[in-house]
């Protein structure tokens, strides 16, 4: 499920906060962006907000910034509902524009991949961008190999409606005779695409061979021909 995310301007709005406010925080390391964008926007998301609150309350109690960055150093803010990675270490994300550009397809290609649920955007910023991890770069590779393998967007839909499935179900194990069966559906596709791959390595195979023979072929008889071509125009300047 996509977070919300929320651009520097959207936050500020959000906290009733101006930018220099945030600028202070963040200097002081008592707050920070989870990410940043291919452009280096920085991205904040829900629990941003739920801290930037609980700093703010802190300020009308009376401290300070430089006191408040200790009390966090020593207890900390409590720890949001949300439960976000807070390792200290940024995530890049890229917005669609920078995804095509990666994946080498157009922006309306990936916005038509996300229309049919093969693909969904990590973060939406309330203003509409759409953010993706890095890991979409390997994803959206993924997808066109299927479709070099035959595969239309209706059939990819459906592999990557069965791994969503499959990631669902490692986080809730439990027995029942729909998983088994979407498992059993899951074991076929995986079958299926193996014997695709099993063709598609033979008839690749054959290809480079015939392309490796028929190009020495070419390149020698395109030789010859500018041979005869030299020697037919040097008799011309002769005669």
């Amino acid at each position: 499920m996509k977070k919300e995310v929320f651009e520097r301007q959207e936050l500020c709005r959000r906290l009733g906060i101006d930018g220099k406010t945030l600028d202070e925080w963040q200097d002081c390391r008592i707050f920070g962006p989870f990410g940043f964008s291919d452009d280096r926007t920085p991205l904040y998301t829900e629990t941003a907000v739920a801290e930037g609150e609980q700093i703010k309350r802190l300020q009308e109690l009376g401290y300070g910034t430089r006191e408040i960055q200790k009390i966090i150093r020593k207890i900390g803010l409590p720890r949001s509902a949300h439960g976000e990675n807070r390792s200290g270490k940024k995530r890049n994300f890229l917005t669609v524009g920078a995804l095509a550009e990666k994946v080498g397809v157009s922006p309306r290609t990936l916005k038509h991949w996300e229309d049919m649920g093969i693909i969904e955007p990590n973060m939406r910023s309330e203003g509409g961008f759409r953010y993706y991890s890095d890991a979409y770069i390997y994803l959206c590779n993924l997808v066109r190999d299927l479709q070099l393998f035959g595969y239309s967007l209706v059939g990819i839909k459906k592999i990557s409606d069965l791994f969503r499935f499959y990631l669902a179900m490692r986080q809730d194990p439990g027995a029942t005779a729909e998983k088994a069966a979407r498992l059993d559906t899951m074991l076929q596709e995986i079958d299926r695409l193996s014997a695709t791959m099993t063709l598609l390595k033979a008839g690749i195979g054959r290809w480079e061979d015939l392309l490796k023979k028929k190009r020495k072929e070419v390149a020698s008889l395109r030789l010859d021909m500018q041979k005869k071509l030299a020697a037919a125009q040097k008799g011309g300047k002769n005669a």
